[in-house]
C-alpha cells in the first residue's frame, strides 16, 4: 500500500467516525458564538485569543463525560438524572437550561433574519425570521434524524468561511502569537462579561443534553446488543476531540478577524450582528463581508434544530413523552409539539425589543452563569459506578472536570463582583 492509498484509507477512518461529536461542536459556534466572540474581539482586540486554547482541553473533556453516559446507559441526560438522583436536582436543570435555550434559539433567528436583511435589503428582517422559522420546523418534523444529520454535516462547513477572512488583511503574526500563548486579563466589569460570555458559549449547557443524547441514539440505530468496548470508546474520543477542535479553531479566527479589522479600525462598539459583517467590508473587502454574513446564516440553520431538539428530549425524558427525530410526528406528538413552540416562542422573541447583539451576548452569559451546576452534575454522573460501572472518568477526565467547573465558578463569581461593586 503506497503512501497515498494509505492516507486515502485514513481520512475514509475518520470520516466514517465522525458523527455527534462534530455536529454538537459545529453547532457550539452559533450567531450566539459569533456574536460573542466578535465583540471579544471588537472591544479588546487580541486579549482573548488565548481562551481558545484554554476552552478546547476542557470542553472536549466535558463533552467527552457526555458522550460516554449516552454510550454507556444508552439514555439521555434527563433519563440519567430522573432515575438515579432526586427530582430536584432534575428540576434545577431545566429551571437553569430552559431560559438560555430558548434566548438562544431566539436570538439566532434575530441574527440570521437581520444578515439576510443586509444581503438581500429589499426583504424586510421580518420575513426572513418568518422563512428561515418555518423552513427548519418543516425539516426538523419531516425529516428522519439520520437524514437531519446528514445535512447538518454539510453545514458544518460553513464554519470554514471563518478561517479564511483572517488572511484577507495584514496580520501581526507575533503579536497574533504573543496573545494567544500569553494570557491577557483586565479586572473590569465588561472584560469578565466577555470572559464569562466566552466560557458560557463555549461549554454550552445545552450541548450536554444534545451530545448524551445522540450517543444514545446512534447505539440504538446500531446493531443490537452491541458491546461499548475501547474500539467504540476510542472512536468516540476522535469524533468528539475534532469536533471540539474545529469548533475552537472557529473562535479563534472569529475573535481574530474582529481584533485585527474592527478593533484596529477604532470599531470597538457592535450593537446588530449584522453591523459587524458590513464592518468588514470597507476594511478587509467584500469577499471578507460576504463569508462573515454566510457564516451566520448557516451556522443558525446548524444550530437551531440542536438547540430546539436539545430542549424537547430534555422535556420528553423529563415527562416519559415518546421522543425521537427519527419517529414520525403522530408517533411523538408531545415531543414535536414542544420543538414546533420553542421556535415560535424564539420567534416572538424578535418583537420585544431586544437587538440581536444583545440577546445573543446575554444568551452567552447565561449560561456562563449556570453551567457550572450542571458540569459539577456531569462530573458526578461520570463517576457514579452504579451508572457507569466501569467505564467512569479517567483522572485526565476529572482533572480536566474539575479545571473546568473551578475556571466557570470562578468567572461567574468575579463578574457579579464587578457587577454589584
Amino acid at each position: 500500500m503506497n503512501k497515498a492509498t494509505k492516507f486515502s484509507a485514513k481520512i475514509k477512518d475518520v470520516l466514517r467516525i465522525l458523527g455527534p461529536g462534530l455536529i454538537t461542536g459545529a453547532s457550539d459556534d452559533d450567531p450566539s458564538g459569533i456574536a460573542t466572540y466578535s465583540q471579544a474581539g471588537a472591544k479588546f482586540g487580541f486579549a482573548t485569543l488565548w481562551t481558545a486554547l484554554v476552552t478546547f482541553p476542557l470542553m472536549a473533556a466535558i463533552q467527552g463525560m457526555c458522550a460516554r453516559i449516552g454510550l454507556v446507559t444508552s439514555k439521555g441526560l434527563t433519563v440519567t438524572l430522573r432515575e438515579h438522583y432526586p427530582r430536584p436536582v432534575l428540576y434545577l436543570m431545566l429551571l437553569f437550561s430552559f431560559p438560555a435555550i430558548t434566548l438562544n434559539i431566539g436570538a439566532d433567528i434575530q441574527g440570521m433574519g437581520a444578515v439576510a436583511h443586509m444581503l438581500f435589503p429589499r426583504v424586510h428582517a421580518d420575513f426572513f425570521c418568518l422563512g428561515f422559522t418555518a423552513v427548519l420546523m418543516f425539516t426538523i418534523i419531516q425529516f428522519p434524524y439520520q437524514k437531519i444529520a446528514r445535512i447538518l454535516k454539510w453545514l458544518c462547513l460553513s464554519l470554514l468561511l471563518y478561517l479564511f477572512v483572517p488572511f484577507m488583511v495584514k496580520q501581526d503574526w507575533a503579536l497574533v502569537a504573543k496573545s494567544t500563548f500569553i494570557p491577557t486579563i483586565h479586572f473590569d466589569r465588561d472584560f469578565f462579561s466577555l470572559l464569562v460570555g466566552i466560557l458560557g458559549t463555549t461549554i454550552s449547557p445545552y450541548l450536554f443534553f444534545w451530545q448524551t443524547t445522540m450517543e444514545a441514539e446512534d447505539m440504538a440505530h446500531s446493531k443490537k446488543n452491541i458491546i461499548v468496548d475501547k474500539q467504540i470508546l476510542d472512536d468516540m474520543k476522535k469524533d468528539v476531540n475534532i469536533g471540539m477542535f474545529l469548533s475552537n479553531v472557529v473562535m479563534f479566527f472569529i475573535i481574530l478577524t474582529a481584533g485585527s479589522v474592527l478593533f484596529a479600525s477604532g470599531i470597538t462598539h457592535i450593537d446588530t450582528v449584522d453591523q459587524a459583517a458590513k464592518a468588514l467590508e470597507p476594511l478587509a473587502g467584500k469577499y471578507a463581508y460576504l463569508s462573515f454574513a454566510t457564516g451566520v446564516i448557516g451556522t443558525g440553520l446548524l444550530a437551531i434544530p440542536v438547540l430546539a431538539g436539545s430542549q424537547a428530549y430534555m422535556l420528553a425524558e423529563t415527562f416519559g413523552w415518546k421522543a425521537g427525530l427519527d419517529k414520525k410526528f403522530p408517533q411523538a406528538k408531545a415531543f414535536y409539539i414542544s420543538i414546533i413552540i420553542s421556535l415560535l416562542l424564539g420567534l416572538m422573541l424578535n418583537y420585544i425589543g431586544i437587538s440581536p447583539i444583545k440577546a445573543l451576548v446575554y444568551t452567552a452569559i447565561l449560561y456562563g452563569l449556570t453551567a457550572p451546576v450542571l458540569v459539577a452534575i456531569i462530573i458526578h454522573i461520570g463517576n457514579n459506578k452504579k451508572i457507569m460501572k466501569d467505564k467512569t472518568n479517567s483522572k485526565l477526565s476529572n482533572i480536566l472536570g474539575f479545571i473546568t467547573l473551578s475556571l466557570m465558578t470562578a468567572a461567574a463569581v468575579a463578574l457579579l463582583y464587578f457587577q454589584f461593586t
